[in-house]
This record gives structure tokens, C-alpha cells and sequence, in this order.
């Protein structure tokens, strides 16, 4: 890639976080909410603090979420785009965008499938979400009254116990071998 990632990518939704990732020590800003009344001085502005700029495409107002929507962005300088859908990664590397496929992982079905699209697609990266799924469940623990019982791609005894020690009551698997545990 031709661009410093760095470890901390701005994921900026509203004016005030972009404003708030231009000065920051972020090298990738992802423009969650964009706009054609806004993104030409988003994108300039950015380039102006030597940002890469990344453009959500399934949340971009005004422009086709097609192949035309997107030599449309480039010809403004953006540099990427993320997406869920393989179809538009397919077509930012057709017209030259760096390319970012995010997945929402819930289970093990949805990796698999996800793992298939990228084979198809090829993206330039893929994002996971979610990322932090302990904080989610202490989060849920301490703000619900419902007992938390944390399912999905859990599959060996130390995600069994992480979950249960971030608040969870139980952990749902189809790992039989997990079954008899604790």
C-alpha cells in the first residue's frame, strides 16, 4: 500500500470528529456520513493534513452507490472505500480505489460466508466488527436488567471464560466439545 496506516484508523461520523480527526495523530480517516454537497472539501481538507481519506459508500448521500458514484469519488481524490457489499469492492478496484470489505461477524456461518466474499471480492482489507465483544458484554450486564448470555464464534474454554468473567450468566456454542464445561 502507499499510505502510512498507522494502528488507529478515525472512523468519523458527524463534522465535529472530522474536524477532531484532522488534527489528530490518525494517518486513515473512514468517512462514515458524507455527502455530494460536502465530500469534494472533505476530501480536500483532509489531503491538506496529509490524511488518507477511505469513503463509506453504503452511507454516501447523493451519489449512485454504483460504478459511475465511484469514478465520480476518485475524480474528487478520494483514495478508498469501504463496503459490505462484494459487488462495490469489486468496482473501487476497477477504478482504482483501495478497498476496505467490512463484515459483521454474529456466528460461525457468518465468517464462512465472509470468507467466501473476500475471495470473491479481494478486497485490499477487511474490516471485523465487532471488535471488542467483552466490552459489549459488560456493557449490556451493567445496564440491563435481563441476564446476558453471550453466543457466537465462541470455541474454546478461554472465550467461555472471558465471556462469563465480562459479565455473562451463560455462553451459547455448537461446539459440542465445550458442552461439558464448567
Amino acid at each position: 500500500m502507499n499510505f502510512d496506516l498507522k494502528k488507529v484508523v478515525a472512523s468519523v461520523r458527524t463534522d465535529e470528529e472530522f474536524k477532531n480527526a484532522l488534527r489528530s495523530d490518525a494517518k486513515v480517516i473512514f468517512l462514515q456520513n458524507t455527502s455530494i454537497t460536502n465530500v469534494n472539501d472533505q476530501i480536500e481538507m483532509a489531503h491538506d493534513y496529509g490524511k488518507t481519506v477511505f469513503i463509506h459508500t453504503d452511507f454516501m448521500e447523493g451519489i449512485g452507490k454504483d460504478k459511475a458514484g465511484l469514478q465520480y469519488i476518485k475524480k474528487l481524490g478520494c483514495d478508498g472505500m469501504l463496503s459490505t457489499r462484494t459487488g462495490m469492492i469489486r468496482h473501487g478496484k476497477d477504478v482504482g480505489l483501495l478497498t476496505v470489505q467490512r463484515f459483521f461477524i454474529v456466528d460461525t456461518h457468518s465468517v464462512d460466508t465472509a470468507i467466501d466474499s473476500i475471495k470473491i471480492g479481494k478486497p485490499d482489507f477487511v474490516e471485523i466488527m465487532p471488535g471488542v465483544i467483552e466490552k459489549t458484554i459488560r456493557r449490556f450486564a451493567s445496564e440491563v436488567e435481563s441476564p446476558v448470555i453471550a453466543g457466537g464464534l465462541i470455541g474454546r474454554t478461554e472465550e467461555v471464560d472471558r465471556a462469563l468473567e465480562s459479565g455473562a450468566v451463560a455462553v451459547s456454542t455448537g461446539r459440542s466439545e465445550l458442552w461439558n464445561y464448567r
